[in-house]
């Protein structure tokens, strides 16, 4: 099923004026009228496809966390057992992602918004780490605190790069991330 051009755009409209908007305020504090004032949409467009500005936030979200997980994925398309010591640098696509949408991010980890976005992160890499964690089971590792000790560890590095405003290129941080892996 194709979806129509129009409804693309006009919810990129809303998308990218609602990241505007988290700028200056919290989620909580956008109305519909200004979501549409700044999308140049009308509200009966909007309630169309939405019922309130958190569901244009929710769908947002999961766009860019379907983006995440396929890019967290990516180093495991090459191999059928991933060993950090055979790792690829230039398979792992986690920095392209949040290089991409660097503007959600930047809002992400500002101080200007509710933890509840870290949060909402935080759960998405931890699940993905925990699936990805399975075979650790029989080890006798507690296999939630260890995927959420390695998602803080990722996350650590993407809010210092954050801290830094994005100056480490997608390839150091690729780098450094297989070098960290392999200390021991």
């Amino acid at each position: 099923m194709r979806t129509d051009l129009r409804i693309i755009k006009t919810k990129e409209a809303l998308h990218t004026a609602l990241l505007d908007l988290l700028n200056e305020k919290d989620l909580q504090m956008v109305s519909i009228s200004e979501l549409c004032r700044k999308a140049k949409i009308n509200r009966g467009t909007f309630y169309l496809h939405y019922g309130q500005v958190e569901d244009v936030f929710g769908e947002y979200f999961k766009e860019i966390t379907e983006d995440l997980t396929q890019s967290y994925q990516e180093p495991y398309r090459y191999v059928t057992v991933l060993k950090t010591s055979e790792l690829n640098p230039s398979t792992i696509r986690i920095f392209h992602h949040i290089d991409k949408y660097q503007p959600f991010y930047r809002i992400v980890f500002s101080k200007k918004v509710p933890l509840t976005y870290y949060y909402l992160l935080f759960d998405k890499v931890k699940q993905l780490l925990l699936e990805d964690n399975q075979s650790l089971e029989t080890e006798g590792v507690n296999l939630e605190l260890f995927s959420a000790y390695q998602a803080n560890a990722i996350i650590g590095m993407i809010i210092d790069w954050y801290q830094h405003d994005f100056s480490y290129s997608v390839s150091y941080l690729n780098q450094q991330l297989v070098t960290f892996l392999n200390l021991k």
